[in-house]
């Protein structure tokens, strides 16, 4: 029967219980002793104790607790008193821990997702500063020689202040990219959804790159030949964007004389996934999970073979989860990667 019990009362309840066994005990063998033993006073007389004490214990109890628990999420900064509540104090003290064991495992798994989000802030902080370091350096080697008197030679005045140049663009194009994808990550780029032909905006995709796939002989082709649009909804720039930033890693880590193919698949009934396939580099499994990181590079040597601002993929993740669509990977190092996304089909 106790068991049924609210555990908030079970102590009180044993308490009482043991109080009032004792208490008609003594006043038992008191009465005895005097000769006047009734057993009605006996029971009457622990049936008060037992009423009076029950109300006594429990609020002095929870009234104790109360206050000794609420210090205790006050002084521990960590904890938040603030969804700490009279209805939730309880005299049992399993009850107890468990609230606290909650309030402990909620509070250990911000404290290392905090740290986690350190971890990646310093790591983030190295990387702006490594990316606009390099062609701030360069500028600054190229005006410092010319200051020292090369510019009084016309055709070395020319061919640094062309390389000084492109050092700035290079610095121009990583602001852009910073100040884009801060916008996606706070939501202030607006998507001007709208429907349009993806197999057409595939085929501008390719106009644009097609000479810079000529450089490294490397073929811009579909899986097979699209005879009929396939009309998609979403924001036709951004998307093309997502595709110029696929196609253009496939180019850069693509091998000479490859290919790089698009296939534009059904995959339920009202989405499509475009895959942007290559036959590359490749890129091991252990950077696969990290790839769609700001600045994270598979190259970490200091003199990288190919340019780019390190963000071209995290903003290919954050156009498409605007678009609250999903973004895959698969590769394998030495043979090829295929990256692939989903867009909703128009109706």
């Amino acid at each position: 029967m106790l068991k049924k019990l609210n555990k908030t009362y079970r102590f009180a309840l044993l308490t009482t219980a043991y109080l009032s066994i004792i208490s008609m005990l003594i006043l038992g063998i008191f009465l005895y002793t005097i000769s006047v033993f009734n057993p009605w006073y006996i029971l009457f007389f622990g049936a008060s104790v037992f009423v009076v004490c029950f109300g006594f214990i429990q609020y002095r109890l929870e009234r104790f607790i109360y206050k000794r628990i609420k210090n205790m999420y006050d002084d521990i900064s960590l904890l938040d008193a603030t969804s700490f509540s009279q209805k939730s104090i309880s005299t049992d003290m399993e009850t107890l821990t468990q609230e606290l064991g909650r309030f402990a495992e909620n509070k250990k798994i911000e404290i290392e997702t905090l740290k986690v989000r350190e971890n990646y802030r310093k790591e983030f902080i190295g990387n702006v500063s490594h990316e606009l370091k390099t062609p701030l350096f360069t500028v600054q080697g190229y005006i410092l020689t010319l200051l020292d008197g090369a510019y009084k030679d016309k055709a070395v005045r020319k061919k640094y202040l062309k390389r000084a140049n492109k050092g700035v663009e290079r610095l121009l194009y990583i602001i852009k990219d910073l100040d884009m994808i801060t916008q996606l990550e706070v939501g202030g780029l607006t998507l001007e959804k709208e429907k349009f032909n993806i197999i057409k905006l595939v085929k501008n995709v390719f106009d644009l790159l097609e000479m810079k796939a000529s450089k490294k002989n490397i073929s811009l082709v579909f899986d097979k030949q699209y005879k009929e649009s396939i009309k998609v909804y979403g924001d036709q720039e951004r998307i093309q964007q997502v595709l110029s930033n696929l196609i253009v890693n496939s180019i850069k880590y693509g091998k000479n004389e490859g290919t790089t193919e698009i296939s534009v698949e059904h995959l339920v009934k009202n989405k499509v996934i475009i895959r942007v396939t290559d036959n590359g580099e490749g890129i091991e499994n252990e950077h696969l999970p990290r790839l769609f990181e700001r600045f994270y590079r598979v190259d970490k040597s200091g003199s990288r073979k190919e340019g780019g601002s390190g963000l071209g993929l995290s903003i290919v993740k954050h156009i498409m989860d605007a678009h609250q669509e999903n973004i895959y990977v698969e590769s394998q190092h030495g043979i090829g990667s295929e990256f692939s996304f989903t867009m909703q089909l128009s109706t």
